[in-house]
């Protein structure tokens, strides 16, 4: 089955309807790089017309550190508004347990960068995350899109609004909404799969027209590159799988997982089982499991979930296949950090998949 997949694969990369999807990182920095796109989009971000926006700066996207051991922030975009407003957008494919602990660190991080030693206060302008999530996050409600701000908990007055979060769940999106909002359109756009669709959309809104010519610019120029390096079109293909591999696996462990102990067991399981070894963790996650009251399902769940989605992911060549992406990234002047955090792994892991290859 796997061959199949790899065949048909590498047969859309070949084809003339090959298209790049927007919820590939690399792929939405490439969009946001385009002056107009980026500023169709944050107009519909920000509720306004784009024309009244007149500048919009990309800023670097590795956040300071003020010492050595602090832990490094890599942005995919950051954005400089002409009042100083500052906007990161994240694009997040696959499920990430801890994301919101992420977002308020990245937020905190921007908000207390805008000082030097010595400034007032007064000076801090307002910072803006915007979370781009192709998974559900808020499992309890259909609403795809939400704001969240610091308020007063018993009367919801707003305290302050120089901290700002913004959450698309692009897969809670209903598949036949229609609607002129500009934001339901961009996400649209970026959910969608199929050159078919990104041509249907483009011809809604001028500045989404300008973001499906720029994903046909980087479509082609990657498939350029992948045509003249084979190891590109590597690390395409399994950047695509693993998101693939990575939603199925989370999505089979958690259906079986009905109860809170199998959750927890499947979480110690999995992290123990990184940290330590597949089979210690696996044991140990079992273990704990049962010793915190888990039914007897709870073992068949988790050998199922933990053993397909971490034996079959991981175990079955996506070894090898990190290792030629590490070595790829090097070469193309990548720092362990950059690499350790497009491939959501911890740096010395990355470190040792590049001491393995030399």
């Amino acid at each position: 089955m796997k061959s199949e997949d790899n065949t048909r694969e590498a047969n859309e990369l070949n084809d003339d309807n090959f298209i790049m999807l927007p919820t590939v990182d690399f792929c939405f920095k490439g969009l946001m790089n385009n002056p107009k796109v980026r500023k169709g989009f944050i107009a519909a971000l920000l509720k306004k017309d784009p024309e009244t926006i007149r500048e919009t700066v990309l800023l670097p996207t590795v956040l300071s550190q003020e010492y050595q051991d602090d832990k490094l922030g890599i942005l995919d975009v950051r954005v400089l508004m002409e009042d100083k407003t500052q906007i990161d957008m994240e694009m997040q494919v696959a499920y990430f347990e801890c994301w919101d602990a992420r977002v308020l660190f990245y937020l905190s991080k921007i908000f207390a960068d805008q000082l030097k030693k010595g400034e007032p206060y007064e000076n801090l302008k307002k910072c803006i995350h915007v979370s781009i999530l192709d998974f559900v996050h808020f499992e309890e409600d259909t609403k795809y899109y939400r704001t969240i701000c610091f308020c007063d908990e018993k009367t919801g007055k707003k305290y302050t609004d120089l901290m700002e979060i913004q959450i698309l769940e692009l897969k809670k999106l209903p598949p036949d909404i229609k609607s002129g909002d500009d934001l339901i359109k961009w996400m649209k756009f970026f959910g969608g799969k199929s050159r078919k669709e990104f041509a249907a959309m483009a011809k809604t809104d001028a500045y989404i027209e300008e973001a499906y010519k720029e994903l046909e610019k980087l479509s082609a120029d990657e498939r350029a590159k992948l045509e003249a390096d084979e190891r590109a079109k590597l690390e395409y293909e399994a950047r695509e799988r693993a998101i693939r591999d990575y939603n199925s696996q989370m999505s089979s462990a958690l259906r079986r997982g009905e109860q809170k102990g199998m959750e927890r067991g499947l979480k110690r399981g999995m992290e123990k089982g990184l940290e330590r070894g597949l089979q210690q963790g696996i044991q140990q996650g079992i273990q704990q499991g049962i010793q915190q009251g888990i039914q007897q399902g709870i073992q068949q769940g988790i050998q199922q979930g933990i053993q397909q989605g971490i034996q079959q992911g991981i175990l079955k060549g996506e070894h090898n296949t990190l290792k030629r992406i590490v070595e790829n990234q090097k070469k193309k002047g990548k720092s362990m950090e950059e690499i350790a955090d497009m491939l959501d792994l911890e740096a010395g892991e990355v470190r040792n998949l590049a001491e393995e290859n030399e």
